[in-house]
């Protein structure tokens, strides 16, 4: 059995639908196209599609399997490009992934000087506050914040960042500065939805964390809401140092409790480990971290 001959025939079968429309696009019989993905199943000992009279779905199995056939077979061509010389600059779309307000204020301006050096390369950017799987979500490279568990992915860090408590200077000025987390419960405080912070919010004293109650006079479900909310007066808010970088500068937010200020979480550029990297994501690497390094060496300031 040609094993990837039968990753390209599943592949096609997933992408059309059906094993008919799949083979009228190869131009191969359709019983050609169905036994060469029954004795790739009987191969691995498992069930790759969900078959009926009218479609055909991928088990979990089969789109586990699809998603790894679509890397191997890119690795494949890379390669195979890589040893004949076939190219001389990367080329081919490239996918990231990175937080909203990280990916847009950091990583954007990377990539548009990236594609002005790099014309033969196009980039999807996935921006998302929620974890993105690197393997479903076919992402070549990650911006992330805070430690690695994964060990199947590797890790270059370029910078760190930390929570921090922020107002506007003009609530400030009719509320008062908070001068210890317990002065927390004097004041009006912005909060994000679905997170314990609606209650309380938790301040590292000496080695232990301790919470301390808070009053939510508003909660949002995003760090933009909660960063003009806090511009416009309302009231404290607490959000990753980055994602209120330019406001500070520009002195429309003020840091408080900066004696409080939690410990620092890395942020890692990341990609799969363990397998051949093509071109294009070893370019964009070597291009990305120095830059996004020493952009986010600005946060410290």
């Amino acid at each position: 059995m040609d094993r990837f001959e039968a990753m390209t025939l599943l592949i096609a079968v997933a992408e059309a639908g059906s094993i008919s429309a799949a083979s009228r696009k190869l131009r191969a019989p359709v019983a050609t196209v169905s036994r060469k993905i029954s004795e790739l199943e009987k191969h691995l000992n498992a069930r790759l599609l969900m078959r009926s009279t009218r479609t055909i779905a991928l088990t979990e199995a089969g789109c586990a399997f699809v998603a790894a056939s679509r890397r191997i077979l890119a690795d494949l061509d890379e390669a195979e490009r890589d040893a004949a010389s076939e190219t001389k600059t990367p080329k081919g779309e490239l996918v990231l992934s990175a937080p909203i307000a990280l990916g847009r204020f950091y990583l954007l301006p990377v990539v548009t000087d990236f594609l002005k050096d790099y014309p033969d390369i196009d980039v999807r950017m996935m921006l998302a506050d929620r974890r993105l799987n690197m393997i479903e979500d076919h992402i070549d490279i990650g911006l992330r914040v805070g430690e690695l568990n994964d060990f199947s992915l590797v890790a270059k860090k370029v910078g760190a960042v930390r929570r921090v408590v922020c107002a506007s200077p003009s609530y400030l000025a009719r509320r008062g500065t908070p001068k210890t987390p317990n002065d927390l419960k004097d004041h009006d405080c912005i909060t994000f939805e679905n997170t314990l912070s609606a209650q309380s919010w938790a301040f590292k004293i000496g080695r232990a964390e301790k919470s301390f109650p808070i009053r939510s006079r508003l909660v949002v479900s995003t760090a933009e809401a909660a960063t003009d909310a806090a511009v416009s007066g309302l009231g404290l808010t607490r959000m990753l140092d980055y994602q209120i970088d330019r406001q500070r500068r520009v002195g429309s937010l003020k840091l408080v409790l900066e004696s409080y200020r939690s410990p620092p979480k890395s942020v890692h550029l990341i990609y799969e480990a363990g397998r051949h990297l093509p071109m294009k994501i070893r370019t964009f690497l070597d291009f990305a971290a120095p830059r996004l390094k020493q952009a986010m060496c600005s946060l410290a300031d």
